[in-house]
C-alpha cells in the first residue's frame, strides 16, 4: 500500500509540474514580472507604461524626505555635489531628481552654482554678522557716464517742455 501511495503522490507531483511548467510558457514577460497587489514598493517605476516607464506619483512628504536627505548629503561635502553624484549616492533615478532640487532650490535649503552638467549644489551659507564682509556682489555695479563714439561725453537729453521745445526748433 506504501508504494501505491508513493506512485500516486510522485503521479500527481508530475502533473503539478508539468501544468506549472506550460502556464509559465503560455504568459507574457510583464505578468512574469508584475508585483501582486498589495507587494511592497521597490522602486517608484510603473511597469508597462512606455519604454522608459513613468513615474508614480510621489506625496508631498516623499518630495521632503528627498529634499533632507540631499540637505544631508550636501553637509556631509561642503564642496557641494553635481546632481548625478546626489542621485547615484541617494540610489535615485534621473526622472526622480528635478522637482526635489527644484522645490529645495525653492525652499532656499540649499543653493546652486554653475549651469547644466556642471551646477553644483551647495548649503545655504548663513548670513555673516553685521560688521563682517559681505561674500558676492553688493549690489550693481557703479552705472558708467554716457560716451558719444569718440568717447567725448554725450550731451544729456531734457525732457521738459523748453527742452523739448529746444529740440524741436
Amino acid at each position: 500500500m506504501a508504494t501505491s501511495l508513493r506512485t500516486r503522490l510522485g503521479d500527481l507531483a508530475s502533473a503539478f509540474v508539468a501544468s506549472v511548467v506550460d502556464a509559465i510558457r503560455d504568459a507574457s514577460v510583464e505578468e512574469l514580472f508584475a508585483r501582486p497587489a498589495g507587494s511592497a514598493r521597490t522602486s517608484t517605476r510603473v511597469t508597462g507604461a512606455g519604454a522608459g516607464g513613468r513615474l508614480a506619483r510621489r506625496s508631498g512628504q516623499d518630495i521632503e524626505a528627498v529634499i533632507d536627505q540631499i540637505v544631508e548629503l550636501i553637509r556631509q561635502n561642503p564642496k557641494g555635489l553635481r546632481a548625478e553624484e546626489i542621485r547615484s549616492a541617494l540610489g535615485l533615478e534621473a526622472k526622480e531628481m528635478p522637482r526635489p532640487l527644484r522645490q529645495g532650490l525653492a525652499a532656499g535649503r540649499f543653493t546652486k552654482s554653475g549651469q547644466k552638467r556642471a551646477t553644483t549644489y551647495l548649503l545655504k551659507v548663513a548670513k555673516s554678522s553685521p560688521g563682517g564682509k559681505r561674500r558676492g556682489r553688493g549690489g550693481s555695479p557703479p552705472s558708467k557716464a554716457r560716451t558719444s563714439k569718440r568717447g567725448k561725453a554725450a550731451p544729456k537729453k531734457e525732457t521738459t517742455p523748453q527742452g523739448v521745445a529746444a529740440l524741436a526748433s
